[in-house]
């Protein structure tokens, strides 16, 4: 009996100093894990900042171009900062590159969304069919470029808002920009009476539009007999502006249409439809 106690004494003194090693040797490296972990982390946030404020510094790098690159130094610290973390519970690198080699079609078949939009982000920039600043219209989805980042792209909209849109939604649709062409046509239609005389009405509003500066005059303002609709005779003003001349213009050509015709004596019809009674005699009945 007292060597069978002596026995299960023994057992239970390796088994506590088993167990006092295992955490003395893991929990040093579980301790080394995070302390690298959270070292990096902060390291990659560090270099993605050095990298965008030295681009800001170099004069000739596209605002397009900082962000995504800046995105990417970070990233690259984020991997290294993986391998230390794995490296310091024991993991060779070459056991690390054969396992991301073995994972790499499984992951990528998880994430192909994801590595979708890292690709369709490499395609923008590349292609460039927008940079920060313009503003876009794809398909519906609309707004000013505040960012182009390795997965979404920011938008502002007109009124203010926020949108985050994943990199391959921009990319696989028609994307209209608005602001990569340095000049804009302006179409204005003015409604004069049927009565009234076009050509005078065509002469004036043609000098109203030659007559503002921010008319350019290569290719010349314009007017035209549009229509001859149901109560109105349609006549479209054509001008060209700078892009960003274009939304204040036509604000103020819709306001001063109407002052400019009334002013001359045009009338501005609306829509009238005559209607006739007869008066249809009975047969007695």
């Amino acid at each position: 009996m007292e060597k069978d106690a002596m026995n299960v004494e023994q057992h239970a003194v390796q088994t506590v100093e088993l167990v006092y090693d295992a955490i003395t040797d893991y929990g040093i490296s579980v301790l080394g894990a995070l302390a690298i972990l959270i070292i990096g982390w902060m390291l990659a946030g560090w270099v993605r900042g050095a990298v965008r404020r030295a681009l800001n510094r170099v004069g000739h790098v596209d605002e397009t171009l900082k962000p995504f690159i800046a995105n990417l130094a970070r990233w690259i610290v984020l991997i290294f900062v993986i391998v230390a973390v794995l490296n310091q519970f024991g993991v060779q690198t070459t056991s690390i590159i054969a396992v991301l080699g073995a994972a790499g079609l499984a992951v990528g078949l998880a994430l192909q969304g994801t590595l979708s939009n890292v690709a369709a982000g490499v395609m923008l920039l590349v292609l460039r069919p927008f940079k920060i600043g313009d503003f876009i219209d794809a398909e519906g989805l609309s707004g000013t470029v505040v960012e182009i980042g390795l997965f979404t792209s920011e938008l502002k909209t007109a009124d203010g808002v926020y949108i985050m849109a994943p990199n391959s939604s921009l990319w696989n649709k028609s994307i209209s920009n608005f602001s990569r062409n340095p000049t804009r046509r302006i179409d204005v239609v003015a409604c004069i009476a049927y009565d009234d005389d076009v050509d005078g009405a065509m002469a004036l509003l043609e000098k109203m539009m030659t007559a503002d500066d921010r008319v350019l005059g290569d290719p010349a303002p314009a007017t035209m007999v549009a229509e001859l609709a149901d109560s109105s005779v349609n006549i479209n003003c054509r001008c060209w502006v700078k892009a960003g001349d274009y939304w204040g213009t036509l604000f103020d050509f819709n306001k001063r249409l109407k002052a400019e015709l009334e002013a001359a004596g045009f009338s501005i019809p609306f829509p009238q439809q005559d209607v006739y009674m007869h008066q249809v005699t009975g047969n007695g009945s």
